[in-house]
């Protein structure tokens, strides 16, 4: 999910899930729908389950999931629930969606 000759600020997100349940499902598949109809930015995508890793979590301030988190550039934003909302999505991380022909 990079683009060799971005001119815009690498994006760095985490993706913080519970497991395998259906909302951590819904949020990775959302979030990778969106990020493969976005370009012009190199994309640095973290996936950390805080069931595996509850020590990541805890050291990110992650009580609820799935939570997104963005990281770079700033300002951090965090975006919570299963990442339906494809607008809200796209606002928050700046990207710019690529029309489907």
């Amino acid at each position: 999910m990079t683009s060799p000759t971005s001119p815009l600020a690498p994006l760095k997100i985490r993706l913080y899930i519970a497991g395998d349940g259906p909302n951590s499902l819904a949020a990775t598949r959302n979030l990778e729908s969106v990020l493969e109809r976005t370009t012009g930015r190199t994309i640095d995508l973290e996936v950390i389950d805080v069931v595996a890793n509850p020590e990541r979590g805890i050291a990110a301030g992650i009580f609820v999931t799935p939570m997104l988190v963005k990281l770079e550039p700033a300002p951090e934003r965090r975006i919570l629930g299963n990442l339906q909302d494809r607008v809200t999505l796209l606002t928050a991380l700046g990207l710019t969606e690529v029309p489907v022909e």
